[in-house]
C-alpha cells in the first residue's frame, strides 16, 4: 500500500451567484485595490489515502468528491495527487 495526498479544491460553478465572493470584490475597493475583481471564494481540502497505486487513489477521491466533498449541482472540483 502507498499513502498518497490529495489536494482538492471546490468551486462554486461559474453560473452560480457568489454571495460571498460579491462582497469581497466591493470590500477590495474599500482597501484601494479596486484592480481586483470578479472575487470566487471556494474550498481547499487536504487529505490523506493509502491505495495500491495511484489510479486507485484516485478513484477513491473521485468517489469523496462526488458522494461527499461537493455538490455537484452547485460546485465543480479539481484536485492534485502526490505520492507521501
Amino acid at each position: 500500500m502507498n499513502k498518497y495526498q490529495a489536494e482538492i479544491d471546490v468551486m462554486p460553478k461559474k453560473e452560480i451567484l457568489d454571495p460571498q465572493g460579491k462582497a469581497v470584490t466591493g470590500s477590495m475597493k474599500n482597501i484601494g485595490l479596486s484592480e481586483i475583481q470578479n472575487v470566487r471564494i471556494g474550498k481547499h481540502i487536504s487529505l490523506e489515502i493509502e491505495a495500491a497505486n495511484e489510479e486507485a487513489a484516485t478513484e477513491k477521491v473521485e468517489q469523496a468528491c462526488k458522494n461527499l466533498l461537493a455538490n455537484l449541482i452547485m460546485e465543480s472540483y479539481t484536485f492534485k495527487l502526490h505520492l507521501v
